[in-house]
């Protein structure tokens, strides 16, 4: 399996391009602020052929390239209704007035064709399997998409910003559950294999079991507690 990825934007967000190998068919995975022409790059590179857009929230730095990027290519997006109003709305999602000088131009709205995650659902996209898990906290529509083992990879979880090495996602948004991102880490990551590869919208790669030994919050949550209490906040990562 073949996976590109790399952080674009005001807030570094990491967008990913994933293809059974190079030369074939790919899903890409939030293509966020300023996002486009890496897309673009990725695909060139490895000649891949986009035929969907998969999003694991509604927040602008996510999702900035998903009109872009859908046009480009006529491909569909796919999102969690609780987050979709995000997409015409992004200030509503944050509590604040987007600051242009910083963003630049944006395309707001929704792609042509924009289709709705379910909670259990498995999307068969470009070759590939992946199981949506609806993982409410940061937003009240954000997901994860985990793909199974292959032979030639352990399987791989994309968390968007639910979980990241070292931390979690930020709750202190408009839509942010401090005890259901604890909810929604018990039931989407602590059942999973420590091989489980990490994928996050920010920051680098890690393993669900190198998370389990050192992660707080999901040592928190192991520990049977349903709210972070570690004495501070989680690090602010993105939106």
């Amino acid at each position: 399996m073949l996976i590109a990825g790399f952080p674009s934007g005001a807030w570094g967000t990491n967008c990913y391009l994933v293809a059974p190998a190079a030369g074939e068919e790919c899903v890409i995975i939030d293509p966020g602020h300023r996002a486009a022409p890496g897309v673009e790059e990725a695909i060139a590179r490895h000649r891949l052929k986009p035929t969907a857009v998969i999003l694991t929230h509604g927040h602008i730095d996510h999702v900035a390239s998903v009109v872009p990027v859908c046009g480009a290519h006529d491909v569909p997006a796919w999102i969690h209704p609780d987050d979709r109003y995000m997409l015409g709305d992004p200030e509503k999602a944050l509590g604040a007035t987007i600051g242009q000088p910083l963003l630049g131009e944006l395309t707001i709205g929704e792609p042509d064709d924009l289709r709705e995650l379910a909670d259990g659902a498995t999307l068969s996209l470009a070759g590939l399997d992946f199981t949506v898990a609806h993982a409410p906290g940061h937003t009240p529509g954000s997901v994860t998409f985990a793909t199974p083992e292959r032979a030639d990879v352990p399987p791989v979880l994309f968390s968007g910003d639910l979980l990241f090495a070292g931390a979690i996602g930020r709750t202190d948004l408009p839509g942010g559950d401090s005890e259901a991102i604890m909810r929604s880490l018990a039931r989407v990551c602590l059942p999973l294999d420590d091989a489980t590869v990490v994928l996050a919208g920010h920051g680098q790669q890690t393993t669900i079991g190198r998370e389990r030994a050192a992660n707080p919050f999901l040592r928190q949550v192991a520990a049977g507690l349903t709210r972070p209490d570690t004495g501070a906040p989680p690090p602010r990562r993105g939106l």
